[in-house]
């Protein structure tokens, strides 16, 4: 199937310049991560758990491609790998190299991505009109069969130790990410991951949140990005230098998460 190609204004940038990683940023610094979703209005990501909902129009779709060419990596979670089988590339037609593209980057901790040929990050990979994906597992969420596919289209295993909830902690996450080059992570979803990230401590290694929020309400039993409140917990998860921008019909959100 063939997707079109998108362009984003050059006008559009200038807002968002402040909350996007430098472009030479110093080596020893961890990744720049930047956080970023669609959701609705009541806060919503999809109408149910498993269900693809399309929420970004036109614009604000551009704009996360945009968003994409200035990070080194686009990570996600396995289920979203599994549910969206998204193409973590970017369309924009001003893309004339791979190495403008970003690395498709998927946290499976328990190896249940079960990637094919015909999965799009793979075949846009075998294309070039993607890079191959790194996925982030544990020793034995491997086989063979599956690393030799990703090593075809220029990926691989990246292995990591899960603590006793079966998760990755973001620091390791960051830390690997960093061993192997990448100075910037544009995180993309979904629920579990987002919601994982804005709890304390891991909200500390978020650098800018860029959020779209589409004007549609989704109702009850959807996927809400809603982190967990701790025992405790007194104070709130606020935003810093907030901007918001316009982008057709939606609103784009952009902060930084104010440190206590």
């Amino acid at each position: 199937m063939t997707r079109e190609t998108l362009s984003f204004p050059p006008t559009s940038i200038p807002p968002l310049e402040p909350y996007l990683p430098l472009t030479s940023p110093s080596p020893s610094s961890k990744p720049h991560l930047t956080l970023t979703y669609a959701t609705s209005l009541d806060a919503s990501l999809s109408l149910a758990p498993g269900v693809r909902t399309t929420l970004s129009g036109p614009h604000s779709k551009s704009m996360t491609h945009y968003l994409r060419t200035r990070h080194n990596a686009i990570l996600v979670g396995c289920t979203t790998a599994l549910v969206d089988n998204p193409a973590l590339n970017s369309r924009l037609g001003s893309i004339t190299s791979l190495d403008q593209q970003p690395r498709p980057i998927i946290l499976d901790p328990k190896g249940r991505w079960d990637f094919t040929e015909d999965s799009q990050v793979i075949r846009l990979a075998a294309e070039f009109k993607g890079k191959g994906p790194w996925v982030v597992t544990k020793r034995g969420g491997e086989t063979k069969e599956r690393g030799e596919l990703l090593e075809r289209v220029g990926g691989k295993f990246l292995f990591l130790e899960t603590g006793e909830d079966g998760r990755f902690k973001w620091g390791d996450v960051l830390s690997v990410l960093g061993e192997q080059g990448v100075r910037s992570v544009m995180v993309e979803g979904g629920g579990e991951v987002i919601n994982s990230l804005l709890i304390d401590p891991e909200n500390r290694l978020v650098d800018s949140v860029i959020i779209t929020i589409a004007p549609t309400w989704l109702g009850k039993g959807g996927v809400v990005v809603s982190p967990s409140r701790q025992q405790g917990q007194t104070s709130q998860l606020k935003l810093r230098d907030v901007s918001w921008q316009p982008h057709g019909e939606d609103v784009v959100l952009c902060g930084r998460i104010l440190r206590s």
